[in-house]
C-alpha cells in the first residue's frame, strides 16, 4: 500500500473532549479512538477545528496528537493539526507531531494578517513544505482562515514532494471539482464538507474528513462503499440533516453533543469563545443523530 493508498477514505476530525473542570479528558479521548477504529474510520484528525486547536495551549496540542497516535496503534494514519499564522510556528506544531509519531502535518493559510498577494500564500506553503519533517495536507477553510487556497496556489504547491493532499470545507463544490483537474493524480483530494461528500466521491474524490464521522463512523464508513447507490443518498440525506444543525450550533458543540448522546463522551464540555448546544437545540440535535444511526 503507498503512503496516498493510506491516507484514502474516511478521516475524522475527532474532537477534544474536556471534562468539567475544562481540562483536557485523555482517557474519554482514548475510548473515542477506540471507538472510531471499531466503526471503521480510515484516519483520524486531532486537533482540527472541530478538535478546537485554537483553544488548546502547544503542549495540550502535543499531548492530544500523542494519545490519538498512542491508542491508534499504527492502525490507521494520523494527521496532526498544524494550523498557525507564521512559518516558525506551523512548522514547530509540525516538528512536535512528528516527534509523537504522527504521519502527516495539515497545515492553513495565514490568518487574521492574510496575504497581499496570492504569491504570499505560495511562499508560505513552499517554506513550510521545505522544513516541516512530516508530509503536508493542505486545509482550504476560508470561513475561518478569512481567504481561500487560489486554485493557482494549489496548483503551484501540488508538485511540491513534500505535499500530498488537500482537505477542501470550503462547501464550494465547483472549487474541489477544479482542484481534482489541477492537481496531480496521485494527490489526494479530501471532501471536508459533509454536505458535500457524496457527490464528491462520485465525482472521483479520493475520500473525506467529516466532522459527523465522530459520531456515526459506521454510516460513513458504509458510505464509502454505496456511493453510487441509493442507499449512499439516503445516508448522505441523513448525514445532511445533521451536518445543518452543526451549522446552527457550531461542529464542536454539536459534535459533542451527539456523541453525549451516544453516550461515547461522558461531557460535552466546550472551552470559550464556544458554549455548548443549548437545551431548546437538543432535542434537534438528538433526533437527528438518531435518524443518522438508524440509517
Amino acid at each position: 500500500m503507498t503512503f496516498q493508498q493510506a491516507l484514502e477514505g474516511v478521516t475524522c476530525p475527532i474532537v477534544t473532549p474536556f471534562d468539567e473542570s475544562g481540562s483536557v479528558d485523555e482517557e474519554s479521548l482514548g475510548s473515542l479512538v477506540d471507538a472510531l477504529l471499531e466503526g471503521g474510520i480510515d484516519g483520524l484528525f486531532p486537533c482540527g477545528t472541530t478538535g478546537e486547536f485554537a483553544s488548546l495551549s502547544p503542549d495540550e496540542q502535543r499531548r492530544v496528537v500523542e494519545v490519538t497516535v498512542e491508542r491508534a496503534d499504527g492502525e490507521v494514519p494520523v494527521l496532526a493539526g498544524a494550523a498557525a499564522t507564521s512559518v516558525v510556528e506551523t512548522v514547530d506544531y509540525a516538528e512536535a507531531a512528528a516527534e509523537v509519531g504522527a504521519d502527516v502535518a495539515v497545515v492553513v493559510p495565514p490568518y487574521f494578517h492574510s496575504s497581499n498577494d496570492p504569491d504570499g500564500n505560495r511562499r508560505f506553503f513552499e517554506t513550510v513544505a521545505d522544513e516541516s519533517p512530516l508530509p503536508l495536507v493542505l486545509y482550504n477553510i476560508p470561513s475561518c482562515t478569512g481567504q481561500p487556497i487560489a486554485l493557482e496556489t494549489l496548483e503551484a504547491i501540488a508538485d511540491h514532494e513534500n505535499v500530498v493532499g488537500l482537505k477542501d470545507s470550503s462547501g464550494d463544490f465547483e472549487y474541489f471539482l477544479a482542484a481534482m483537474r489541477r492537481t496531480p493524480e496521485e494527490f489526494l483530494c479530501l471532501q471536508g464538507f459533509d454536505t458535500l461528500l457524496v457527490p464528491s466521491l462520485r465525482m472521483g474524490a479520493d475520500g473525506g474528513v467529516n466532522a459527523l464521522s465522530n459520531v456515526a463512523p459506521e454510516a460513513y464508513a458504509e458510505v464509502l462503499e454505496t456511493a453510487e447507490t441509493g442507499r449512499g443518498e439516503a445516508l448522505q440525506a441523513s448525514i445532511s440533516g445533521l451536518f445543518e444543525a452543526c451549522g446552527t450550533y457550531g461542529f464542536a458543540p454539536a459534535t459533542k453533543a451527539a456523541l453525549g448522546h451516544r453516550g461515547w463522551l461522558p461531557s460535552d464540555a466546550v472551552r470559550p469563545p464556544l458554549v455548548a448546544v443549548p437545551e431548546a437545540g437538543r432535542k434537534t440535535i438528538t433526533d437527528r443523530t438518531n435518524a443518522l444511526l438508524e440509517g
